[in-house]
């Protein structure tokens, strides 16, 4: 089943080439973002010196563009990622093809893993302080995805792909993700149900489900995620759940406080983002400040203040037990090309 399906999708999106509809205006355009922070960690009143300083965040190149009115392309690379196994590909956040054809549209090539969430969802470049959730899932994978409108607000979407968890040694393992995302009046979901091989032949679920209520200035998003796998009760044990209040009095300015908790009572090796033991909580705040922001250029100055307390069983994580990290830093981003037909 799963080799039909990756030949089914590639299948589509060659006779999307040959196709051809009526060409878009854009073929290509260049854009790059930066992000230069300066950020200061204490642990428990103690500064943790080899995270306290200046530091170069991201750096992102990003090409989109149309090949035809139906067929587009992405691609996206961090240029300040680490190489694993001599992989160029291990730095490149995403690169696929798209082909839209009226309701449907079909993609291939390494893609954001489709889980639920506005946390997971936002750029890693636009957030701060994150769950530790979001700190340990890898999101950018290989596969393929069929989507579906089922209206003008509602769409539908299934995914095949490398699992997040594969091992350098055995690459055999897949995830399948079904993913709703929609908007209504002040209401926007991305709710996904995830199946994800953990290791090989063994699976852990994913129930996702991300919410946004926009009020004007004021806006409110509240994921909830529930994690299960064999040997473990379903609900609740291995859950997390992330929050972030946002008001933006004017076009210049945004303020936000957020606050997460990441927990897993259960004694399995299941999920491999939150580990067993977990009960961590975090809250904080910012601000972001936009001196210029148009069609080709954004600059973002942005200060920023998070607290954490309890238990993180992953003693690599910078979140841990009476942890405060303070960040002040800019973004900017600038559009390097924009190539249009004449």
């Amino acid at each position: 089943m799963k080799s039909i399906f990756c030949t089914a999708m590639l299948m589509a999106l060659c006779t999307a080439s040959a196709m051809g509809a009526d060409d878009r205006d854009e073929i290509i355009r260049l854009d790059v973002d930066a992000r230069l922070d300066y950020q200061r960690d204490w642990n428990d009143g103690h500064t943790v010196s080899d995270n306290t300083g200046f530091e170069g965040k991201y750096l992102v190149i990003r090409v989109d563009g149309n090949i035809t009115g139906n067929l587009s392309y992405s691609w996206r690379q961090r240029l300040n990622k680490n190489h694993n196994d001599g992989s160029f590909f291990d730095a490149t956040d995403w690169v696929y093809l798209n082909y839209d054809i009226n309701r449907w549209s079909l993609s291939a090539g390494k893609q954001v893993v489709a889980i639920g969430g506005w946390e997971y969802d936002r750029a890693p470049i636009d957030l701060y302080g994150c769950s530790v959730f979001w700190n340990n899932i890898p999101c950018y994978q290989i596969g393929a995805s069929a989507a579906y409108r089922l209206t003008d607000s509602d769409r539908l979407s299934f995914q095949f792909c490398e699992s997040p968890f594969f091992r350098t040694d055995y690459r055999d393992m897949y995830a399948y993700n079904l993913m709703w995302s929609s908007t209504h009046g002040i209401y926007s979901s991305l709710w996904s149900a995830n199946l994800i091989e953990y290791a090989p032949d063994r699976y852990i679920s994913y129930l996702a489900l991300g919410n946004r209520f926009s009020f004007g200035k004021v806006a409110l998003e509240f994921d909830l995620m529930n994690r299960a796998a064999s040997r473990q009760a379903f609900f609740f044990k291995d859950r997390s759940v992330m929050a972030e209040l946002s008001y933006r009095p004017t076009a210049k300015w945004n303020l936000h406080v957020k606050g997460t908790y990441d927990r897993n009572a259960t004694t399995t090796d299941a999920d491999l983002c939150v580990l067993s033991g977990t009960k961590m909580t975090m809250v904080g705040g910012g601000l972001e400040y936009f001196p210029l922001a148009n069609s080709n250029h954004t600059l973002r100055v942005h200060a920023n203040c998070y607290y954490s307390t309890g238990t993180n069983a992953n003693t690599a994580d910078v979140m841990q037990d009476k942890t405060v990290l303070f960040d002040l830093g800019v973004k900017w981003t600038m559009n390097i090309l924009s190539l249009k037909r004449k």
